[in-house]
């Protein structure tokens, strides 16, 4: 059967037909059965055919017919013309022509054509293992996806177990709650009946005394009256609230008496990086150094961290260098800030913004492009920044004579709320040289860091004052100078105190919960949080960061 199929393959068929060839026509070049041999000859009546057994064939170049002389083939190539010629033609239109014989055209033309084949035939290799490179690079792409979707499925149900877990433990807390103080109702319940029936024993006795005329009775009555008067007939039992804070596809948290639980998704731009962060945790009794870092700028002035391991930094100078955790430089932005920026800020797309005073500018840096984003009136520069969650600006100013501060909120490039004076219509930021840091909580509120008031102010988002702290309950000893603040995933108020080498930490009602004061801060100034929850400090007079552990 292979030999066979081995023939089949080889067998020549004729040119006219698919019968296998017989004989050669050595004139026109064809392969012919003994069917079509007469057929090819009277349809071609005007050539001399030279018909010989297949075997005896001798191969040759067929010339086509001249189209102006008939009877003539064109065995050249005229190459002014680049045309096929016959001999007559040489005499004729194409007399003085550069001719070449068409043996040697055909000859130069099949190896051109030969060397484009085998260029077409390595494409087609390349295609072919471009297309293989394709399929598995599609196969790897479809197994990892798969595994990705498999992978979100677990984290769906990782997820949803730890949100059971926090409402477990908040309803397991609600009822904690409810059996102490219904035990301790209950308790004073008892205790004010037993002490009814004593009373009316007491009263008892006593009217018993009233009517007797014996001396003694009357001079042995000892009062109970005072031990009476002292027995509290009410308890003040306090119920907590349960407070929660919804922001839509951004933030859940809630907080009943100690117990605090935030959900919270750190960026809405990407979803490669930017991952939701489920946690239940408290401030530490002793926080935890987890790196020095020495920038080489001093001073130091404002940070702002990038995602993990990284910060932008800057000082007195034109220039802002983003540094990661070892102290080694990755990028920096030189500006053309007079003299610097007074304040750096990252948007949710991970773009630097920093504000420029002179120029009345706030600046973003695009793909390393430095372009204009705001550019404020002649009255008015440009002093701190801040991106809120929602993707707005706020952006504290101030008039040239640093007289008059406002804080105003831009969506895009068009104020939508400025932030002047109080309800009593009296100016909410005192003047001065110092300036305004602002920074947005995750309710909302606006707190404001009013260094020349040596205040920190927290407005609502409508813009009232809510509270004003002054520093008084952490007693420090020297004068509360609040350089900047910030706010965590708790919600927590977190200022850096410039005179006392500390920070004070507030609850998001102003309460006043501890200082850090135990780690070698030595003139704190910037403040910035990482996506992990750890605290970056930058210490002004040393250009050094410490990463702080603290929740």
């Amino acid at each position: 059967m292979a030999t066979s199929s081995t023939w089949a393959q080889d067998v020549i068929t004729c040119d006219l037909c698919n019968n296998p060839t017989q004989q050669f026509c050595n004139s026109c070049q064809v392969s012919l059965c003994g069917d079509c041999i007469n057929k090819h000859i009277e349809s071609l009546k005007s050539e001399t055919h030279d018909i010989v057994p297949f075997k005896d064939r001798r191969e040759r170049l067929v010339f086509s017919s001249c189209t102006f002389h008939p009877n003539q083939k064109c065995e050249g190539h005229c190459q002014q013309c680049n045309v096929p010629v016959c001999f007559r033609c040489l005499t004729g239109p194409h007399s003085g022509h550069t001719v070449k014989e068409m043996s040697e055209v055909v000859q130069q033309m099949k190896e051109e054509i030969k060397k484009e084949t085998e260029e077409i035939e390595s494409f087609i290799s390349r295609f072919v293992i471009s297309g293989a490179n394709i399929d598995q690079k599609i196969s790897n792409l479809t197994e990892k996806f798969k595994t990705m979707e498999r992978e979100g499925e677990n984290l769906r149900k990782t997820w949803h177990e730890e949100v059971d877990n926090i409402f477990d433990t908040l309803q397991s807390t609600i009822r904690k709650m409810k059996d102490r103080r219904l035990a301790a109702l209950r308790s004073h319940q008892s205790r004010l009946q037993d002490s009814e029936t004593n009373l009316q024993c007491i009263t008892k006795e006593n009217k018993k005394i009233l009517k007797s005329n014996k001396v003694s009775d009357v001079t042995s009555y000892k009062s109970e009256l005072k031990d009476l008067r002292d027995i509290p007939t009410d308890v003040d039992v306090k119920i907590p609230s349960l407070n929660s804070n919804t922001v839509q596809g951004r933030e859940l948290s809630i907080e009943l008496g100690e117990y605090k639980a935030t959900l919270t998704q750190t960026s809405l731009s990407s979803l490669t990086d930017e991952v939701s962060n489920l946690s239940v945790r408290k401030l530490l009794d002793k926080v935890k150094i987890i790196a020095s870092i020495s920038t080489g700028i001093k001073p130091l002035g404002p940070i702002i961290c990038i995602g993990t391991n990284e910060v932008w930094a800057c000082g007195e100078d034109k220039v802002i260098q983003r540094i990661d955790i070892h102290g080694s430089l990755k990028d920096k932005i030189t500006t053309d800030c007079e003299p610097y920026p007074s304040d750096i800020s990252v948007t949710r797309q991970g773009e630097l913004i920093y504000s420029d005073v002179e120029r009345r500018k706030v600046m973003i840096v695009r793909q390393g492009r430095i372009e204009t984003l705001i550019t404020l009136s002649p009255e008015w520069h440009p002093v701190g920044l801040c991106c809120t969650r929602s993707g707005d600006l706020l952006l504290s100013m101030c008039t040239i004579n640093e007289s008059h501060y406002k804080i105003v909120r831009y969506q895009g490039q068009s104020a939508t709320q400025e932030i002047e004076k109080d309800e009593c219509d009296q100016p909410v930021f005192k003047g001065g040289e110092y300036g305004v840091c602002v920074e947005e909580n995750n309710s909302g509120d606006i707190c404001a860091c009013d260094r020349d008031a040596s205040t920190v102010i927290v407005m609502d988002k409508t813009g009232r004052v809510r509270f004003r702290y002054d520093g008084t309950p952490a007693k420090r000893n020297d004068l509360f100078n609040p350089e900047h603040i910030l706010t965590d995933s708790l919600s927590q108020i977190i200022i850096s105190d410039f005179n006392n080498d500390c920070l004070h930490i507030l609850e998001q009602n102003g309460q006043f919960l501890r200082c850090i004061d135990n780690c070698g801060l030595v003139n704190p100034a910037g403040l910035s949080v990482d996506r992990e929850g750890r605290l970056w400090v930058g210490l002004r007079a040393w250009g050094e960061v410490k990463v702080i552990q603290y929740l």
